[in-house]
């Protein structure tokens, strides 16, 4: 058995999360994409601010962290969370390349950051399918680690909009209003 195929073997979700990171990758860094979804239009609509400290959950290879980055300015920092290490290594890239100082990409889950309680303003999920840890858990850290008042975004992939409502409403979170297929929620 050679050293790949045993790698794949006991390690089944390595090869299957390279390949979807790559896929997101040359759809995102597509240069066409900004003509059909502009990151800054929709980090508008999740409420992000100057000055604000902001976590991304399921950043992959960037496509919202730099705008992000640049909305919240200098005063303002970006955490860039994935459990991929291939985009943290691409956000880190990117970051260098343009000469960014306020974001930290971080490789942990969004059920467990390891951010401190009650330090960031906004916490913004896009496009994000599948959560290690479970939505629940996900829902949950992002409670813990809000500011009182703080506000979670929430693009809706899939799903009911009334058990997206449900689950995170039952989490301590107050339903705030919809912008096109962005949920916003604060933190009570």
């Amino acid at each position: 058995m050679n050293n790949v195929r045993g790698e794949r073997y006991h390690q089944p979700g390595r090869f299957t999360a390279s390949l979807a990171f790559w896929t997101i990758t040359l759809m995102h860094d597509n240069p066409l994409l900004h003509y059909f979804k502009d990151p800054y239009n929709k980090l508008n609509e999740a409420g992000l601010k100057p000055d604000q400290r902001v976590l991304e959950v399921g950043c992959g290879p960037g496509f919202f962290t730099i705008p992000a980055a640049k909305m919240v300015g200098d005063n303002g920092f970006v955490y860039a969370v994935d459990v991929n290490p291939l985009a943290i290594e691409r956000v880190q890239k990117k970051i260098e390349s343009d000469g960014i100082k306020n974001v930290e990409p971080l490789q942990r889950n969004g059920s467990d950051t390891g951010l401190t309680e009650g330090s960031v303003d906004l916490a913004f999920i896009f496009g994000t399918l599948h959560f290690y840890g479970g939505l629940e858990g996900v829902i949950s850290e992002m409670h813990r680690i809000l500011k009182p008042g703080g506000t979670l975004s929430f693009e809706k992939a899939r799903g009911s909009e009334e058990e997206l409502r449900s689950l995170i409403e039952g989490s301590g979170f107050k339903y705030s209003g919809r912008r096109g297929r962005i949920f916003l929620f604060n933190k009570e």
